[in-house]
């Protein structure tokens, strides 16, 4: 295991230093920089603050500078936000965006998982149809645009919950929503196709000859060889949804690391737009390592 987990390390490095160079040079080509206003500002103030930045250096020494310190955790300062450097906007942010992806996955998984079986064990009936069809339908919808519409039906029209910010609890429900009626709906179709395959199987039709009841063959057999695929799908869904709330933040006004980001890349705050993207390939890199390991344990035949 520890040898496993050594080779998964080492293969991610490569992985991670595209995703910096792609996103170093990115960021760089888009137009405008990040002392550029409707005020142009003097030609020595500019030369002095590109100077403190290191920005009058060519691109190959600041990328050489910005690895270096970032082997040293150092994100670098904010272009924008004077005060602070990228590690204390993204400590600010970030807690917010896990408690919001946190939820939304939490719901997804146990309304997906539940959803999937209960159509799994009606297949080909009217109920599976319907099922079907509400989750295509949720896949459909992207939701930077189901976000709007449930502001507009459940806050704007009906008045029963708040429009934005994270001033109740009940603020909570509508951008966990937004975030979680995608992953349901995937989760749903995986968990049906999956489970209608384990149910089909040797062992499960020896259960059932045993005399078990259908909910000890679902629990004690049927139920980890089903949660495979779903779990495969966990760890690169955990961080679409933590990274798919940069824009749900920005609709219902939460304080998250998505405003940072969205703002960052607007005034081309290139250390706070790098850091977000370094810090959200971090988080990918870790979650798919998880799910490599929660598959040992699922299902031992796999090797490692």
């Amino acid at each position: 295991m520890l040898r496993f987990a050594v080779q998964r390390f080492l293969s991610a490095i490569p992985t991670l230093l595209i995703l910096i160079a792609c996103a170093f040079a990115l960021i760089r080509l888009a137009p405008g920089g990040p002392f550029d206003s409707e005020k142009k500002l003097p030609p020595e103030i500019e030369e002095r603050l590109n100077a403190t930045y290191h920005l009058d250096e060519p691109l190959y020494q600041q990328f050489g500078r910005y690895l270096w310190n970032l082997l040293h955790g150092d994100f670098g300062p904010s272009f924008v936000y004077k005060d602070f450097t990228v590690t204390e906007l993204i400590a600010t942010g970030f807690p917010v965006s896990l408690t919001l992806g946190a939820w939304a996955m939490l719901v997804a998984v146990m309304a997906g998982f539940l959803i999937g079986t209960f159509a799994a064990l009606r297949q080909n009936s009217r109920a599976d149809y319907a099922v079907m069809t509400a989750a295509m339908t949720g896949i459909s919808i992207p939701n930077f645009v189901l976000a709007p519409l449930c502001i507009l039906l459940f806050s704007v029209h009906l008045g029963w919950l708040p429009a934005g910010g994270l001033d109740s609890p009940a603020s909570y429900i509508l951008p966990v929503f937004a975030l979680a009626l995608p992953q349901i709906a995937y989760i749903a179709r995986l968990t049906r196709s999956s489970m209608i395959e384990v149910l089909r199987s040797d062992f499960v039709r020896t259960a059932k000859a045993q005399g078990l009841s259908q909910f000890d063959i679902i629990v004690r057999h049927a139920l980890k060889p089903a949660l495979l695929p779903i779990v495969s799908y966990l760890g690169p869904a955990t961080a679409a949804v933590i990274t798919g709330s940069v824009v749900i933040e920005q609709i219902f006004s939460v304080p998250g690391l998505g405003r940072f980001f969205v703002q960052g890349a607007l005034n081309r705050d290139y250390t706070l737009v790098m850091g977000v993207v370094v810090f959200y390939g971090v988080l990918i890199i870790l979650f798919n390592f998880l799910v490599d390991i929660a598959y040992r344990w699922l299902d031992p035949r796999v090797k490692l």
